[in-house]
């Protein structure tokens, strides 16, 4: 089984992103989930990016990173959204990881490091009908990820807008989250 580091999206630790979580742990897997908004939810996208903004990324940035110190080193990075941020940046530089899930968004190659370090495997989840994801360079970024790796994967889903896989958002979609949970336990399970 996986030891998986969490990171949730600029809404918080909503209900939906709690539910991905345990169903990761329902299937073995530890999931450590750090809080960087000290319980704080937001209904919607736009009242959780004020909320970010407030912190500042480059704060939200080293909460996540600090929170990776102390747990082994062969961790799977993943993160939701904004929650990407630590994620690649943690499999990216964190010696020893051992893999990342990247869901709907992914950092251009050289913001964290010059290269994606080909022996961690990578998974890349995104919504063709989310613009944040298609058309803010991040569905290019996830491509460059995926082909530095030795093992990656970028799946798109039609339809599918921003945090559609989470069950609190106005975005969730049940048959692509369905997917989605079936794609990362297939990840996890091979690594």
């Amino acid at each position: 089984m996986a030891e998986v580091i969490l990171f949730h999206h600029a809404q918080g630790q909503t209900e939906g992103f709690r539910a991905f979580a345990d169903a990761l742990r329902s299937e073995g897997h530890t999931v450590h989930a750090p809080d960087l908004y000290d319980g704080k939810t937001f209904t919607t996208l736009d009242e959780g990016m004020a909320n970010a903004r407030a912190i500042g990324f480059q704060s939200l940035l080293d909460q996540g990173v600090a929170a990776a110190e102390g747990l082994p080193d062969d961790l799977v990075y993943a993160g939701f959204s904004l929650g990407v941020l630590p994620a690649q940046r943690l499999a990216q530089t964190r010696p020893g990881a051992r893999g990342a899930v990247l869901l709907d968004s992914a950092i251009p190659l050289g913001e964290f490091a010059p290269e994606w370090p080909a022996v961690v495997p990578v998974q890349v989840h995104g919504g063709e009908a989310d613009e944040f994801f298609m058309d803010e360079g991040d569905v290019d970024a996830a491509r460059e990820i995926v082909a530095a790796a030795q093992d990656g994967e970028l799946f798109t889903y039609a339809g599918c807008g921003h945090l559609f896989a989470d069950a609190s958002t106005a975005a969730y979609d049940p048959d692509a989250a369905a997917l989605v949970h079936q794609r990362v336990v297939a990840f996890l399970a091979r690594l």
